[in-house]
């Protein structure tokens, strides 16, 4: 990014919620801890053609520690000889000494020193006011601040900007809001900078990488994505010259409709309406996004909890050839005992297994138990022990893919909400200055705008009377999926208006139940987003305790979307292109 073009402000995104809970097993063996170390070996090559070209960096790296990045950041500077000034954003942290609401809660027994005395609270925070609901066992409990805090470090002179937990979007909303000197009740110039800070925060995901038409178009080595931001929020999205993969507004839409749940997008600076963005091509590897209509914030701010949640274990058998079935059931009769007393057990059977099989490992099915528990002793080697111990008693062919282990800790991610006002905000400036940040203005605002009008339909209902073909449903839609916390998020769209009306009218949620039976016994919500030619599906509890509990063959849900495009539907048969499965011009 540095040598590719001209460039203002590189952001780094090092945050997602398995981090958060990496970070804070770090922050547990050393105080000292508790950030992303990969960014200082990347800076180091980079600092100084940064500051060459004045380029400024502002990161999320800092995780649980900003300052004590920003301290190596200072030292790493004077190392290679760099001058540059550094600044960082604290006040997330709600279990850090001195954070809101920290009474020590959750710290393991055993670890000395970690906690405080009740009543402590962060800089400017009364008491009376702080957030109290850091639950009891909490590793890491971190409120997502908005972009105000990276503003003012940047218009106090930094160079290089250190956060902890902050939006990913913050990253891009923060600088923009620097450049051009937007007040905190510009709602729709954040809204649309905010929005771009999303598809810039996946990195290649906007520019090929992870998308569903991958095969029409080369995007072996993809290029990072940039924001052309300008003074009205709106801004083209674009690629430095001779990187590959592509900007289209369909890898766009692919990266807008990524882990959103709803029309609004809720933040701490300003609410975003996903449902009023219009994409419009602008060249080659060049999308504008405009339109955008923005909201006050909500007066609560989103908190992700992380904590130890237990210990858990595995074995995976290989079941070859006939019976499988039957294979599986000896195995899981045999295993009953020492199963005996487990907190959970889970058995999941992938038929992966091919009839007349031409190579042993494609006749091969997986049967994978999962055991979690809050003992180690329960799931450790004495169970695996157990299995491994059947292999000259059970069934012919008997192999596991890897040999028995350990038990090993799991994590749990959960979010709650706190008051706006009960969660510093510090901007730590270059000279050391202490610069609180109010919360933004929840109250005053513009109306809410009418819903957009929908897009003309070229026939009312492509499926009335015309000829149905059954055909997977990524021949027309795309999709990406992900997940928030226990939930995931599926978005699809299509690329002309006709499959757009049949795709809001066919695609309810009773039919991705029927498509997904695994989301059947949940709730699923659905949103529409017309402008995008997309649909929007949370669906409730299906990762369970999250990513890092390893509930899920797919814990992320990252490939949930595509086992959704790959399931057959009734498609009206003038819709389906006329080119190869999964091409598209």
């Amino acid at each position: 990014m540095l040598t590719g073009g001209p460039l203002d402000v590189l952001t780094g995104d090092y945050l997602a919620e398995l981090t958060m809970l990496i970070l804070g097993r770090d922050r547990l063996k050393d105080p000292g801890l508790g950030y992303a170390k990969t960014f200082l070996r990347q800076l180091e090559e980079g600092l100084g053609l940064a500051h060459e070209r004045g380029v400024r960096i502002v990161t999320n790296a800092g995780g649980l520690n900003p300052a004590g990045l920003a301290d190596a950041v200072r030292a790493l500077a004077r190392k290679v000889g760099v001058p540059v000034r550094v600044a960082h954003v604290e006040g997330d942290d709600l279990r850090r000494p001195g954070a809101a609401g920290d009474a020590g809660a959750g710290v393991p027994s055993g670890v000395a020193g970690a906690g405080v005395p009740a009543g402590v609270v962060g800089p400017g925070v009364p008491a009376g006011d702080a957030w109290a609901g850091v639950p009891a066992g909490a590793l890491t409990a971190n409120a997502y601040l908005g972009g105000a805090g990276i503003t003012a470090c940047l218009r106090a002179g930094a160079d290089v900007v250190v956060t902890g937990r902050v939006t990913d979007a913050a990253l891009v909303s923060g600088p923009a809001a620097w450049w051009f000197g937007w007040g905190p009740e510009e709602y729709d110039r954040l809204a649309g900078a905010v929005v771009a800070g999303h598809v810039l925060e996946c990195g290649t995901q906007a520019t090929g990488g992870n998308y569903a038409f991958f095969t029409a178009h080369d995007v072996r080595r993809p290029g990072f994505p940039l924001a052309e931001v300008r003074e009205d929020g709106s801004a083209v999205i674009t690629k430095h010259p001779g990187t590959g993969g592509l900007v289209s507004p369909g890898t766009v839409t692919a990266q807008l409709l990524y882990e959103t749940q709803g029309a609004r997008y809720l933040g701490p600076d300003v609410t975003a309406r996903l449902d009023t963005v219009r994409l419009t091509p602008d060249g080659t590897d060049r999308v504008r996004i405009s339109g955008t209509a923005g909201e006050p914030p909500p007066d609560t701010l989103k908190v992700g909890v992380t904590r130890i949640g237990g210990w858990r274990n595995e074995v995976v058998f290989v079941l070859t050839g006939l019976d499988v079935e039957a294979k599986a059931a000896l195995v899981r009769e045999q295993l009953a005992d020492a199963l005996e007393g487990v907190a959970e057990a889970a058995w999941t059977l992938a038929r992966t297994d091919h009839a007349d099989a031409d190579t042993q490992e494609t006749a091969g099915a997986l049967l994978r138990l999962v055991v979690r528990d809050p003992s180690p002793e329960r799931v450790g080697r004495q169970l695996t022990s157990a299995a491994v111990e059947l292999a000259l008693a059970s069934y012919p062919g008997f192999h596991i893919t890897a040999p028995p282990g350990p038990a090993q800790p799991y994590g749990v991610f959960t979010s709650a909400l706190a008051p706006a006002g009960s969660v510093p905000h510090v901007a730590v400036l270059p000279d050391g200055t202490r610069l609180e940040i109010a919360p933004a203005p929840t109250t005053a605002g513009p109306p809410d705008p009418p819903p957009p009008s929908p897009r003309p339909a070229a026939v009312t209902d492509p499926g009335d009377g015309a000829a149905l073909t059954l055909a997977p449903l990524g021949l027309l839609a795309g999709a990406r999926s992900g997940d928030k916390g226990g939930d995931a998020n599926i978005g699809v769209w299509v690329e002309s208006d006709a499959a757009w009306e049949w795709l809001r009218g066919t695609l309810t949620v009773e039919a991705l139940q029927a498509l997904l039976p695994e989301t059947a016994p949940l709730s699923v919500a659905r949103h529409e987003l017309p402008n995008l030619r997309a649909l929007n599906f949370t669906i409730a509890g299906l990762l369970g305790d999250g990513v890092a509990s390893g509930h899920r063959f797919d814990p992320q849900a990252k490939a949930l979307g595509e086992w959704l495009r790959s399931r057959h539907v009734p498609v009206p048969a003038h819709l389906l292109p006329s080119t190869p499965e999964g091409i598209r011009p």
